[in-house]
């Protein structure tokens, strides 16, 4: 199997620069996904099915892995700095890193165009590391999604071309994944669903602007239910 470098949410772009050139031929693989393995038992059985991922894809890979991207500031979260710290303490090869700037390093586009709404968050985490840009076009918003890439994807299919991005998503588009204020900006008149995995400190924001902003609040654990689904489409119809 090839060698590998892991990484998860946004690690410094110098860093990424620096191992791309330390190690042309690596496959890079995010962290983050679920990929299917059997989740850890690390971890408590109630916690964010991100961070699940983490471990349970280091420990799957773990004898591919040339090192790991571990950020563990405000551009992540808590639960990255203590994911960095097990696995430190496990023998991985673990690089910290903080990316907390908060000028953008360039216009959210991908967020505001008319690719399908799965194909913007996976292009968005895609280009993390790489930096490709489709042929695509802005749109105007008819609905919002605010939120980080939900551990179940699928759920992004249940939403219009025409749905801007906000929140993290938006902040690792305009490559500032600490800049809170872009976190928390939405389009007022633009209906939002407002996402947050479960057991993920994200769920004060999400519940706090959905409140504010008369948006539909969901949070999900692993795999959305019949019933979050049935309440974001009604959310869609009814708006």
């Amino acid at each position: 199997m090839a060698k590998k470098i892991g990484f998860w949410g946004f690690p410094h772009p110098d860093l990424t620069e620096k191992y791309k050139k330390l190690y042309p031929d690596c496959e890079w693989i995010d962290l983050d996904i679920d990929f299917g393995h059997e989740k850890t038992k690390i971890l408590p059985a109630s916690y964010c099915a991100i961070i699940k991922n983490i471990i349970t894809n280091s420990l799957f890979y773990r004898h591919d892995l040339e090192v790991i991207l571990a950020p563990i500031g405000k551009d992540k979260c808590d639960s990255g700095w203590f994911a960095s710290a097990l696995l430190k303490d496990m023998g991985f090869n673990i690089v910290e890193s903080k990316f907390e700037e908060t000028t953008l390093k360039r216009k959210p586009l991908i967020s505001t165009s008319n690719l399908p709404l799965r194909q913007k968050v996976e292009l968005i985490t895609k280009n993390v590391v790489e930096d490709t840009t489709p042929q695509f076009k802005a749109c105007k918003p008819r609905f919002g999604f605010w939120g980080v890439p939900p551990n179940d994807l699928s759920v992004l299919e249940l939403f219009p071309d025409d749905t801007h991005l906000y929140g993290w998503c938006r902040c690792v588009d305009a490559k500032a994944p600490a800049d809170l204020e872009l976190e928390m900006y939405v389009d007022e008149d633009v209906p939002t669903v407002f996402y947050a995995q479960a057991f993920c400190a994200k769920m004060q924001l999400a519940k706090y602007l959905a409140n504010k902003y008369g948006g539909l609040y969901i949070d999900i654990d692993d795999v959305a239910t019949n019933s979050t689904r049935a309440k974001i489409e009604a959310f869609i119809e009814l708006r």
